[in-house]
């Protein structure tokens, strides 16, 4: 789609043939390595796309109430679930929806292993404390996370009724991870191994991103596999949606200070485009470039709240950035959308698609009454 001014603005725009070409690179890894790949909904839950994902993927994981009865009504399928902590008004309809059930801690399990539904899978999430992740925000491996068992922690033999493990300690990482990560558990958990049925490795396995090992991560999966006669199962999140689509925005203004020039957007980082403060990470916009030091002309871009951080550090422009020209956020379809907020009533972006006949369709248009029903 060459003409992007019927798209408005802001925009979030998934391009359609992208994200098939990524679920049959994904659905190729499950079938070659003989593995089980499920959708992560805390990296994409544009529920309007599941008809096309369920072609590829025949499920996904859910960390709460409300993405099991996502999973159900438009994955058409139950949940592989896992919450840090269930509490006792919802955990009967969790239940329900799942397929497997995965526990934080040994007291979760001793509380509601009872509770559990016969035909549910149960398993426990473990700390095999050690991840490749540098930031400490998104790294749960440390020894005193919150997130999984440590293995001093474990008792001698797992109790009958956990049928399976579960760990998430990457992110956005390579096949090499993995098969280091898969090294240091099976010496730390390998005496667990003979009496589970599956092993779920979580996220964080980027195997759509140019160079991308898929070679090794086929050979890794499979090895471990008939090694240990034991179901694997992934979840990852950004590899679904990566670079499927961008974050249309336009310049509302242009402010100078103290030698700087702001060019502030009709979008919000804090809003819009969290990981981007969190992470952190600098996004691509299409025709700038990453480090304005030979530029002809520099800018930051800022946002429309009130942080005070609300903005990126300064891009290199070929020309002046003027008042109303288009911004294109590249990449911003995974963990953007789960991830935004209405803070300063910051008008949210539309979501919009470009099919593979290269036509927009616009799925959704947000507006006030979207900001006031989330509050009272």
């Amino acid at each position: 789609m060459k003409n992007l001014e019927q798209i408005p603005s802001p925009c979030f725009v998934i391009e359609e043939g992208k994200l098939i070409s990524n679920l049959k690179l994904i659905d190729s890894v499950q079938r070659s390595a003989g593995v089980k790949i499920i959708l992560a909904f805390k990296g994409f839950a544009m529920w309007s796309m599941f008809p096309l994902v369920r072609q590829y993927l025949s499920g996904a994981t859910a960390s709460s109430l409300h993405e099991a009865l996502l999973c159900s009504e438009y994955m058409k399928s139950k949940a592989h679930t896992y919450c840090v902590a269930y509490d006792n008004d919802t955990f009967d309809q969790v239940a329900e929806l799942s397929s497997h059930l995965t526990f934080n801690s040994l007291h979760q399990f001793e509380r509601f292993k009872s509770k559990t539904p016969k035909g549910v899978s149960i398993g426990l999430r473990v700390n095999p404390e050690w991840s490749d992740v540098a930031t400490d925000l998104y790294n749960p491996a440390s020894p005193t996370s919150r997130l999984g068992v440590t293995r001093e922690n474990m008792p001698d033999e797992l109790p009958q009724e956990i049928e399976g493990l579960h760990f998430h300690v990457l992110c956005e990482s390579s096949a090499e991870s993995l098969a280091e990560l898969l090294r240091r558990f099976e010496q730390s958990f390998g005496n667990y191994l003979p009496s589970i049925k599956w092993l779920n490795l979580g996220g964080g396995h980027l195997m759509t991103r140019t160079g991308y090992d898929q070679e090794l991560l086929i050979n890794t999966l499979n090895d471990f596999r008939e090694k240990h006669q034991i179901e694997i199962i992934l979840e990852p999140g950004s590899a679904i949606a990566w670079e499927t689509g961008f974050l249309r925005a336009k310049v509302l203004d242009v402010v100078e200070s103290g030698g700087e020039q702001t060019a502030i957007a009709d979008i919000s980082f804090t809003c819009h485009m969290p990981d981007c403060l969190e992470m952190p990470y600098k996004p691509r916009i299409t025709g700038a470039k990453s480090d304005p030091t030979h530029s002809a002309f520099s800018y930051r871009i800022g946002g429309v709240s009130c942080l005070a951080g609300d903005f990126m550090s300064a891009y290199g422009f070929d020309t002046a950035i003027q008042v109303g020209d288009q911004l294109i956020f590249e990449d911003m379809v995974h963990y953007t959308m789960v991830k935004t907020s209405t803070f300063n009533g910051v008008q949210h972006p539309s979501i919009g698609v470009i099919r593979t006949s290269g036509d927009f369709e616009l799925i959704r248009a947000f507006g006030y009454n979207d900001f006031k029903q989330r509050l009272s």
